[in-house]
């Protein structure tokens, strides 16, 4: 009986090894380096902050884990994605963002207007603005927001991420949108709530 268990056991253990398993993964670190050239080219800001590398957890237990992974765990294979931000339509978008912006910039100011956490231009204060200021307003973040809206799902659909990573690549976005933002401008943080950036 002992016997048959440690042939069970070592025949399972030689199975599991065996495993491969092929992570399709969402792109985050590219599609993140692409939104940030992106942001740039349209505010025409070039102080891109260098990324830090992430910090490795340095404790004995996920060494040992590590380490039993490595020997006894599956392999894991990841598939490659190449991030496509050049097409036809992501440039004219780009472009159209780019001829946009000298316009919203005076509202960013004022604080008529913020960036969002899901990557659009948000309304805030439109108080002292006079009704010409306020239809102007509206017809360019208007015009802003369906740019924004087309570029993201176009990113989608030329790098054939599925239609979950939308909201994935809208926080992208939003990063860039909020770390490129002046000192002073209304940035809206992950929870939801408003501040103005330092």
């Amino acid at each position: 009986m002992v016997k048959r268990l440690r042939h069970l056991v070592f025949g399972f253990m030689i199975v599991f090894a065996a495993c491969v398993t092929v992570n399709i993964y969402f792109p985050a670190a590219a599609i993140q380096k692409a939104a940030d050239e992106i942001v740039d080219d349209v505010r025409g800001t070039k102080d891109q902050k260098q990324p830090q590398p992430e910090e490795k957890k340095n404790d004995k237990q996920s060494g040992i884990i590590d380490s039993i992974r490595q020997f006894a765990g599956p392999k894991e294979a990841y598939a490659q994605i190449n991030i496509e931000v050049s097409t036809p339509a992501i440039r004219s978008l780009k472009q159209a963002m780019k001829d946009n912006f000298p316009q919203l910039k005076p509202f960013y100011d004022r604080g008529a207007i913020g960036e969002n956490n899901m990557g659009l231009v948000e309304q805030r204060d439109t108080g002292s603005l006079n009704l010409k200021e306020k239809a102007d307003l509206n017809r360019l973040s208007g015009q802003e927001n369906n740019n924004r809206n087309a570029l993201y799902g176009e990113i989608m659909r030329a790098n054939k991420l599925g239609a979950d990573s939308l909201p994935k690549i809208q926080r992208l976005f939003a990063n860039s949108w909020r770390e490129k933002s002046q000192p002073g401008w209304w940035i809206q943080n992950d929870g939801g709530a408003w501040e103005k950036k330092r």
